[in-house]
Order: C-alpha cells, then structure tokens, then sequence
C-alpha cells in the first residue's frame, strides 16, 4: 500500500474518498490519503525526525518503541512521542502485542504550485 500525503484546499477531500471507493469496489486496497491545507502544516507534522523513523521502522518490521529508538540512536521519549504522533496520523499502527508496525511500502508526498496568474 503506498501512502499518499498532500496539500490540498479544504474539500478536496471528498474526491479522495470517492477515488477509494471506487478502488476497493474493483477489489484493490486503496492507497492511504492524508491532507494538509498548507506546507507549513504538513512540515510541521512530518519532520525529517519522524520521516526517517518512518524508514527506520519499516526496514526493521515489527518492533518496539524501545528497539526503534535504540536503532535510531534516539532518546526513547522523543521516539515515544514521534510514534504517537505516526500513529494519530495513520501511517503507524500498533498491534496486539504493542509493536509498532509502518503498513505502507512507500510515502509519496504531493504539493501542487500556484498557477502563474
């Protein structure tokens, strides 16, 4: 599944839920959508820090918050709270046996430019 992170203007996403609509009606998972009203917003959320523990728990598959930290050469607190924050978002999930786990095989981040007036 392929994880589809955007800005884009206040309701927009209605075309996005009727695009996946129509991809689980075909019988393919949906990708994952996730919308941002500006860069700033989205940046803000998605630090380089978080983006690499993204990578980071991805190439190690299942883990703990205490194994990822200790990978990452972070202090486990600040993972703590990064992977909350993943998690709040939907691009982390924990599972019964409290490992964390990154369901998605690849971030595409999309930002459309103003058109010249």
């Amino acid at each position: 599944m392929k994880a589809i992170i955007e800005v884009n203007r206040k309701g927009s996403v209605f075309n996005v839920a009727r695009a996946q609509i129509r991809e689980a009606k075909r019988g393919r998972e949906p990708d994952y959508h996730l919308s941002f009203e500006s860069a700033r917003t989205l940046f803000a959320e998605l630090t380089p820090a978080r983006l690499d523990l993204l990578n980071t728990l991805r190439g190690m598959g299942q883990s703990s918050v205490y194994a990822l930290a200790k990978v990452a050469g972070r202090n486990y607190s600040n993972v703590h709270a990064d992977i909350a924050r993943l998690i709040d978002l939907g691009l982390v999930e924990r599972n019964g046996d409290n490992a964390v786990e990154v369901k998605c095989d690849t971030v595409e981040i999309r930002m459309e430019l103003a058109q010249a007036a």
